[in-house]
């Protein structure tokens, strides 16, 4: 897609509101599904451009939406800090700082914890690259859900098991603050974000990063000896994708007022890892749709249009109970009848993944090859 195809597409998605009340349910799901696309570019730097597999992405998430929450609500009760931020949060106890502030925050805050997280893998290859991060998003789950427990600054790092509620609502210069019963300032703040993502998406994927990034995905030794620094390009890889991770989250938090454990599932990692492979690795607008798709599916889909399915075949449960199940299929099937994804990354159409074992002195690896 070119680039004046993306703004007329991006100017159509700001229009769409006004077709649907400002509360409605499709203009909440709307809302969702631009804070899943940020995640899922997020992601894609990570998998789609630099091919390491990250399967605790979800961890990025729970750190955005616990800076938001520390520092844009009540949880800090015997602190009151106010900076840039009017009534009512400005009246309450607590720490409320500006979200944009916030943003700048928690973008910092998953950036540092992206590149930490990358340390470890700088020596691993495939699936052990996969193992490692699926044990730091359990790791920072865990936390979320006993940091009650975890003396920090005189408090408690989380909620626990409740989590942290009422958490600000976003609060702009010159703008009203947002509020619950009107969507539309909440969705074209998401797009907003969704424009400045895909921008830097760009840019990234066409400068010597992104060059570097994909002579990583490609072969590892071949762009070492062509003079690329891996361990930068991984660490820049780790932090760039984490800090939309955090990005959303912020939002996210403040557009739920909440972050409590129930969000931070390996699950979810796993469900915005579909996004990216349903859209195709590497691919920007591809990705964009697939996050599109696989929420209508989640929000839309399943629980209100298929709802009824089960019970009218004689079944009794809930389509929610497998919608784990449901994303696999997904997978398995476009995997066998479009590999490459929905909207194949540039160059890649008539190439089809393929999956081969190398090993690195006695260390196994898998690595995806793209056929020539």
């Amino acid at each position: 897609m070119s680039a004046r195809s993306g703004a007329a597409a991006l100017a159509a998605a700001a229009v769409l509101p006004l077709f649907f009340g400002a509360g409605s349910v499709e203009l909440e799901n709307m809302v969702l599904a631009a804070a899943y696309v940020i995640m899922a570019l997020g992601l894609n730097v990570v998998v789609g451009f630099a091919g390491l597999l990250d399967l605790g992405y979800v961890a990025f998430f729970a750190i955005g939406a616990h800076v938001a929450a520390h520092l844009g609500s009540t949880f800090w009760a015997n602190a009151h800090l106010v900076v840039f931020v009017g009534d009512p949060a400005a009246a309450m106890p607590g720490i409320h700082l500006n979200f944009l502030i916030v943003l700048v925050l928690a973008v910092a805050a998953t950036t540092a914890a992206g590149m930490l997280i990358g340390v470890p893998t700088l020596r691993l290859r495939g699936d052990y690259i996969g193992i490692v991060t699926l044990a730091f998003g359990e790791i920072v789950a865990l936390l979320v859900a006993n940091g009650r427990d975890i003396h920090f600054l005189g408090g408690s790092l989380t909620g626990g098991p409740s989590g942290i509620t009422a958490i600000d609502k976003i609060d702009l210069p010159f703008v009203r603050p947002f509020g619950a019963l009107d969507l539309r300032p909440w969705y074209w703040f998401a797009l907003a974000l969704v424009a400045l993502t895909l921008f830097v998406n760009f840019r990234l994927r066409d400068s010597r990063l992104g060059r570097a990034w994909i002579a990583l995905r490609e072969d590892e030794r071949a762009a070492a000896s062509l003079g690329v620094p891996i361990v930068r390009t991984k660490l820049l890889a780790y932090g760039v994708g984490a800090a939309f991770g955090g990005l959303s989250g912020a939002f996210l938090a403040s557009y739920l007022t909440t972050a409590n454990p129930h969000q931070f599932t390996f699950s979810f990692s796993i469900f915005i890892l579909a996004m990216v492979v349903l859209g195709g690795l590497g691919s920007i607008w591809g990705v964009v749709l697939g996050a599109i798709v696989l929420s209508l599916i989640n929000n839309y889909l399943l629980p209100d249009v298929l709802a009824s399915v089960p019970s009218a075949l004689g079944l009794d449960f809930d389509l929610s109970q497998i919608t784990s199940g449901i994303y696999g299929f997904l997978l398995v099937i476009i995997m066998l009848l479009r590999p490459q994804g929905l909207v194949p990354e540039r160059g890649v159409e008539s190439a089809a993944p393929s999956f081969v074992l190398e090993t690195a002195g006695d260390r196994p690896g898998v690595q995806v090859r793209r056929s020539p």
